[in-house]
């Protein structure tokens, strides 16, 4: 093989391998959360065996992560999680793997979404996938008010 070929092959390799390292970024998800929390872990557990690559990060007070990620008092849930490469989502509690999969693929130009509280049948809370409960957004802009996402169980 020529030298030009070889470096052919070897800048199509450095191509696929950032495209992949892209891809895992993406689908890297950091959780914020206490320590003790089982629901939390639950939830964590079920989002890494979709797939996703998750890095957990247990604190005593989440926050000061709550409010640098610019989720409203009345949208907190348990945990605090934040996903994405270029492009940062936040994921504030027991969000279900479609909504976060949804705003993946969508990439609204939102802060991310929110499920608020603990909803009994929400992924973590003795999941129940016909159990309703509704996923908010979260404005890009502070001084809006979150807006309805999705339903589930619809």
């Amino acid at each position: 093989m020529t030298k030009k070929a070889l470096a052919a092959v070897a800048l199509a390799g450095l191509i696929s391998l950032s495209g992949t390292a892209l891809a895992e970024e993406e689908k890297t998800v950091t959780v914020f959360k206490t320590p003790w929390c089982g629901c939390c872990q639950v939830w964590t557990d079920a989002v890494e065996k979709a797939g996703y690559h998750v890095i957990v990060k247990d604190m005593e007070d989440l926050s000061a992560i709550k409010k640098q990620a610019g989720v409203p008092a009345e949208m907190e849930g348990c945990h605090t999680a934040v996903i994405g490469d270029d492009r940062k989502y936040v994921i504030e509690g027991h969000v279900p793997l479609e909504a976060i999969e949804k705003m993946m693929s969508e990439r609204p130009d939102i802060r991310g979404i929110a499920v608020p509280g603990m909803p009994q049948g929400s992924l973590g809370m003795g999941y129940d996938p016909s159990a309703r409960y509704t996923v908010y957004s979260l404005s890009a802009k502070p001084t809006e008010t979150p807006q309805p996402y999705m339903t589930t169980g619809e």
